[in-house]
């Protein structure tokens, strides 16, 4: 997709999302959702939204730590490893147990603004898997890196990035912490 119909899909997926949360669909209630003006975003960057072969993993069950500490049981499905701006990163992919063949994969990250830009805790990518004659490739695209609902608000339960996924450089693409 070119440059300008990127940005274009882009901003149309926030624009649905932001309407998503705005009609009380979202992690949002009472007068934080009165005063919703819309998610802050990172400017549209290509360079983040990456291809990549996927190193099956051995499959087994591993628990995610959470904020409320309720384990959540997830399978290790594999790696992928990216070179990213600011040098290369391994990311673990986590399929639901008992899903052979996910469609996508959850990718719970850290980064480098974590705590400062983003959410402390970290946040998230869908990436939908593609298979190839070569096997399994997935789609990451940090501008699409979303905070989890607990960043939002309390009662929610959201896995926390293993220490395997913290990333060493910063992610400056997907959602943010608004601008003061």
């Amino acid at each position: 997709m070119s440059g300008a119909g990127y940005a274009k899909a882009l901003a149309d997926f926030r624009r649905r999302k932001d309407e998503h949360f705005r009609a009380g669909r979202g992690p949002l209630s009472g007068a934080v959702l009165q005063g919703f003006r819309g998610l802050s975003y990172y400017p549209p960057d290509p360079a983040w939204a990456f291809t990549a072969p996927v190193e099956r993993a051995d499959g087994a069950e591993v628990t995610l730590g959470t904020n409320t500490g309720e384990p959540r049981v997830m399978v290790r499905f594999g790696t992928v490893r990216l070179d990213l701006p600011g040098g290369p990163q391994i990311l673990t992919l986590y399929a639901p147990p008992g899903d052979e063949a996910p469609e996508r994969v959850f990718v719970p990250f850290r980064d480098a603004t974590s705590g400062t830009e983003t959410y402390g805790a970290g946040r998230y990518l869908d990436a939908p898997l593609t298979p190839t004659p070569e096997g399994l490739k997935a789609q990451l695209d940090f501008n699409l890196a979303y905070h989890p609902y607990c960043a939002y608000g309390e009662g929610w339960t959201c896995p926390l990035p293993p220490r395997e996924n913290w990333l060493t450089v910063p992610v400056r693409a997907g959602e943010r912490l608004p601008e003061e």
